[in-house]
């Protein structure tokens, strides 16, 4: 049996430019590809953790407590925004790297921007909003593997974000994800 290694994880492929030269999964936008990718990777075997980077957007109001832009959080809590019945928070296991800086994260199968869906996102208690976390987090529970959740805002999750603009902001959030992982991962 060969060594076990750390899976990392981006859902999207814009979000994985600076990380060209590391071993990656991007699994896809959404709950189902991020489910079955992380799934069938974690079953393929020998991993001992996963650590996913990506971008989120920020639902917090403008003020002190808000997330900064600029600022990698560490997501220690995960709810689902988009599902109709309640449903179990989910805790990543790995360790807390982020004390000052740790987030409860919503998920959802939609790109939040408009200011009605951000505030629901809001009211649940969430300060990040994505569309995969609440699944990598209940596939790793299920199969009893560690994971991280590192996430940098790319927007603001309301009127002014822009799916059209979404790609090269994640991009440029990349370098940033770099940067940390470097820094904090390796």
């Amino acid at each position: 049996m060969s060594e076990q290694k750390s899976l990392l994880v981006f859902a999207h492929a814009d979000e994985a430019v600076a990380f060209a030269d590391v071993e990656h999964l991007v699994s896809g936008v959404g709950k189902i590809n991020a489910s079955v990718a992380l799934a069938g990777a974690i079953a393929d075997g020998n991993i001992k953790n996963v650590i996913v980077l990506g971008t989120a957007g920020v639902v917090g109001h403008a003020g002190e407590d808000r997330p900064s832009l600029d600022t990698i959080y560490q997501v220690t809590k995960l709810i689902q925004h988009d599902f109709p019945l309640p449903s179990a928070d989910v805790d990543p296991t790995g360790e807390v790297l982020l004390d000052d800086y740790q987030v409860t994260m919503a998920t959802g199968d939609v790109f939040v921007s408009d200011d009605q869906q951000r505030a629901h996102v809001l009211s649940l208690g969430a300060s990040l909003v994505d569309m995969e976390g609440y699944a990598y987090a209940s596939v790793c529970q299920r199969f009893n593997v560690p994971l991280q959740i590192f996430k940098i805002p790319s927007d603001y999750a309301d009127d002014s974000a822009s799916i059209d603009e979404w790609e090269e902001i994640a991009k440029q959030k990349s370098v940033q994800l770099r940067e940390f992982y470097d820094k904090h991962l390796v």
